[in-house]
């Protein structure tokens, strides 16, 4: 037994990095061409296939399954591509448990679906590993778009803008584009700095001048990219993270989860991340057990995410839910954080039951904590942004917002589940509906 394993407090180095590598491995290993050809054939090709209306991007699954099967996996990832230019992160982080693969005849028939997520990843990644990139710019329009989050949504606004040939500037606040493909998945789902090749690749369509450390309303206004650029595509996030109001929520230890696991997934060397010998994480979505998990992996003894509801209302998927419990995180539900406890540093997180309602029931808890993870929504950020419904930007089914000339999708924009492959559908629609206002009745030849 390594041994810092069991020490008290917050720590780099718990695990030797044997154990380490071997915990971050590929969550999910690439299928060989063998396994495809085997997995391919248990498709059976529906004519009205379920899994396409199931997919937010509409891939035509069962026609690029039939096109591995054929021996054809480079056009298998055209037509992925074609809908969803993101395909390759999509099939390592897509829930096709409750999407494409839940809605698979195999399953309803067997109990076992298509392993359509895998399957997506071969074609993909095989394509992407010859350096081919399979599209072409149409003719320069001299029309130039703003898109401002180098995100899901906002690279796949840039990459159909500048195949339909117009030029894109695109611009983030943080030193790398990707967004929470590159700075919020966690790091067994995306390994071998995937989210930044796939960018570099996606890149390769020209047309599109990447601007990092440009925060809108920081270093450039929503006001100066209209009077400069014909559209602006807004795919900012969500930049802000719910606070914890509770007594002792300011205490030393008590962090969020998205920047634990941004900071795991910019790390050079895992074995210098701290991680605390009992861990809390108060949350039930997909960030939540990204944020359990990985704390485990780094070798905290004791993990324990609570959720407020039960366990039919966690946003994270039933998969993710019993991926965490395999890796020996307790889940505890229907309990509400009142208080943390702690002379500076947090030492306990005190907790009430509460009924489906959410209504205290009176019963009150403590566990041991030398670190707290909030997990527990994020919020949008910025001044001077189009009209807002409810806490997101309101937007019309194509993308626009209630200013002139600005369309918006990915988390920031009301409507949508906060799910890369959303974000991805988001951006490619509101780019079409762009180039249809830029170009006006020239906009259905060159579509």
């Amino acid at each position: 037994m390594h041994s810092k394993a069991f020490a008290p407090g917050v720590m780099a180095g718990r695990l030797d990095p044997v154990d380490l590598a071997a915990g971050f491995g590929d969550l999910h290993p690439a299928l060989g061409d063998h396994e495809a050809m085997v997995a391919a054939d248990r498709c059976y090709f529906c004519h009205d296939a379920p899994c396409i209306t199931a997919c937010p991007t509409d891939i035509d699954i069962p026609l690029f399954i039939r096109q591995i099967a054929t021996g054809t996996p480079d056009a298998a990832a055209k037509t992925i591509l074609s809908q969803n230019i993101l395909g390759g992160m999509c099939a390592r982080v897509c829930p096709t448990e409750t999407l494409c693969e839940q809605a698979c005849v195999r399953e309803a028939a067997e109990g076992k679906p298509v392993e359509i997520g895998r399957l997506q990843r071969y074609a993909t990644d095989g394509l992407m590993a010859s350096g081919v990139h399979p599209f072409s710019r149409a003719a320069l329009t001299g029309k130039t778009v703003a898109v401002v989050g180098a995100g899901p949504a906002g690279l796949a606004c840039a990459h159909r803008l500048a195949m339909f040939g117009h030029d894109v500037v695109l611009f983030d606040a943080r030193p790398k584009p990707g967004g929470l493909n590159e700075y919020g998945i966690a790091a067994y789902k995306s390994t071998d700095e995937f989210a930044a090749r796939e960018v570099d690749w996606l890149l390769q369509i020209g047309g599109i001048r990447l601007e990092t450390g440009t925060a809108l309303g920081r270093d450039i206004t929503l006001q100066e990219l209209r009077a400069e650029y014909d559209a602006v595509f807004l795919g900012i996030g969500l930049g802000g993270v719910n606070a914890l109001k509770v007594p002792g929520a300011d205490k030393d230890g008590v962090l969020d989860a998205v920047d634990f696991i941004s900071d795991l997934r910019q790390a050079s060397d895992l074995g210098a991340l701290p991680v605390g010998r009992d861990v809390v994480v108060i949350g039930g979505g997909m960030t939540a057990v990204d944020a359990a998990v990985q704390a485990r992996l780094l070798g905290a003894a004791n993990v324990t995410m609570v959720y407020r509801r039960g366990r039919d209302r966690m946003n994270a998927s039933r998969f993710e839910q019993d991926l965490a419990a395999s890796k020996g995180v307790r889940i505890i539900t229907n309990a509400s954080p009142i208080a943390v406890h702690g002379n500076g540093a947090v030492r306990e997180v005190e907790f009430e039951y509460t009924d489906d309602g959410l209504a205290p029931t009176g019963e009150r808890f403590r566990i041991a904590a030398d670190q707290v993870f909030k997990a527990i929504g994020q919020v949008l950020e910025g001044d001077a942004l189009p009209e807002l419904d409810g806490r997101k930007i309101a937007v019309s089914a194509e993308g626009r917002t209630s200013v002139v000339g600005v369309w918006a999708g990915g988390d920031c924009a009301a409507g949508g589940d906060d799910l890369t492959v959303t974000a991805v559908a988001q951006g490619r629609d509101a780019a079409m509906n762009i180039h249809t206002a830029l170009m006006g009745a020239t906009a259905a030849v060159t579509a």
